[in-house]
């Protein structure tokens, strides 16, 4: 049964404020959202099944825990999320990185793929689906249909910051994804920004505002 969880760890609050605010540099920005991925990260890999081994520590034997099952692939819709993959792979620095490219047409708000590159494995992982912001929901939700078509079967979505709308739209047309949200806004204004929200994150991250 997939779940929807909106983080609500201080340390995650406190940088989501940071972030809000226009005057935060680029830079900052930029560390910010790497370091809000990894603590979502941390949060989201709790269930993470394990499993019994045993091993040799320098005073003797005994047994300890590993990771088991699916391997992890990281999958940034491009290109803000981008910005979260830095921070998710010190968490687990053994994953696989894909790539999805989608942008959003300005008159319909509807996305469109230009890009699609995914470990040949995808199959067999666990994906961790990242993009800053739900809006919308029609890039966040056409880029899981696309990983669905190339065989991906266990599938999480993570995103620090969502409106209602998109959360909705998520869970209806894929009801068997996780979701991890940092905050849940207030709603979408008539050009499909995420109010409070904090912009545009791809512009934030790489600066071209």
């Amino acid at each position: 049964m997939a779940r929807t969880e909106i983080m609500d760890h201080p340390l995650i609050q406190h940088k989501i404020g940071i972030i809000r605010k226009k005057q935060t540099s680029s830079k900052e920005f930029r560390e910010l959202i790497g370091e809000i991925a990894m603590l979502m990260c941390y949060e989201a890999c709790r269930d993470l099944p394990l499993e019994d081994v045993k091993i040799e520590t320098p005073i003797g034997p005994t047994t300890a825990k590993r990771l088991v099952g699916k391997k992890l692939a990281v999958v940034p819709i491009l290109r803000a999320g981008l910005g979260m993959v830095e921070g998710m792979l010190t968490i687990i620095p053994s994953a696989k990185v894909g790539h999805i490219g989608l942008y959003r047409d300005p008159k319909t708000l509807e996305p469109v793929e230009y890009y699609c590159k995914l470990p040949a494995d995808i199959s067999n992982r666990d994906v961790f689906v990242t993009d800053p912001m739900l809006a919308t929901g029609g890039s966040a939700t056409a880029a899981i249909t696309m990983l669905k078509a190339k065989g991906a079967k266990k599938i999480h979505f993570m995103c620090i910051i969502a409106a209602p709308e998109g959360l909705k739209r998520m869970q209806e047309e894929h009801p068997d994804v996780d979701i991890y949200v940092g905050a849940l806004d207030e709603k979408l204004n008539d050009h499909g920004y995420i109010v409070p929200g904090l912009g545009d994150a791809g512009d934030r991250i790489f600066g071209t505002k």
